[in-house]
């Protein structure tokens, strides 16, 4: 597998440079570039085009949310995930609603933020399940007065078991375990689920299917 292409965003020079540092230490890592803000880092993208974008949430000018809508407008295959100090609900739903893939604390670990760069790259979940879990009790209760949408093309009952396993949290490798099956299989049902629910990435098929009542949330 080639190198990783990753841009880090954030207006803290120090913060940075060392995380910079620490990423040039991991050998999937190929490429790392740095902005200071919103309009640095489109540019950026534009000529480096980044598998993964570590994006801050408070900066000068544009905060992170509004430049997660722009990089997914002028870089729409670049993974962002939300790099930030913040845990409040709203953020994490904003950011979330604006296109970002994950959202990990700034004092998560060095393995913790390691793993959620190189899990991008394999479709895997960003969220750990505290996390999933908070989206989906905020979704539900968007959806939970309004009237049972339209079925979707019908997802299969072993597909129906990956997507509440998804919204668990899990990734491939233990949906696997799991189910006795191999991650291969777990990657070409979840093909079928995202191509039936009209979804690109993981959690939005979780939302979905919780908007469709495929998943139950109390599980």
């Amino acid at each position: 597998m080639r190198g990783l292409k990753v841009l880090i965003v954030d207006d803290h020079n120090i913060f940075r440079k060392g995380l910079r540092k620490i990423l040039e230490l991991e050998k999937d890592v190929e490429i790392i570039e740095e902005a200071a803000n919103a309009s640095e880092a489109v540019q950026k993208s534009k000529e480096i085009c980044p598998d993964v974008v570590l994006m801050d949430i408070t900066m000068p000018g544009l905060d992170g949310i509004e430049a997660t809508k722009l990089m997914k407008a002028v870089s729409p295959t670049s993974d962002i995930i939300i790099l930030s100090m913040h845990n409040e609900d709203q953020y994490l739903f904003q950011a979330i609603k604006a296109g970002a893939r994950g959202y990990v604390l700034k004092e998560a670990s060095v393995e913790e933020l390691v793993e959620s760069i190189k899990a991008t790259v394999k479709g895997e979940s960003l969220l750990n399940p505290v996390l999933v879990r908070r989206i989906l009790d905020e979704f539900a209760k968007s959806v939970e007065d309004k009237a049972s949408p339209d079925s979707p093309e019908i997802l299969t009952s072993r597909e129906k078991e990956i997507l509440n396993l998804l919204a668990q949290g899990k990734k491939n490798k233990e949906i696997a375990r799991k189910l006795f099956i191999s991650e291969k299989t777990v990657k070409n049902h979840l093909s079928n689920i995202f191509h039936k629910l009209h979804c690109s990435d993981r959690t939005r098929a979780v939302l979905e299917g919780v908007r469709l009542r495929i998943i139950e949330i109390d599980q």
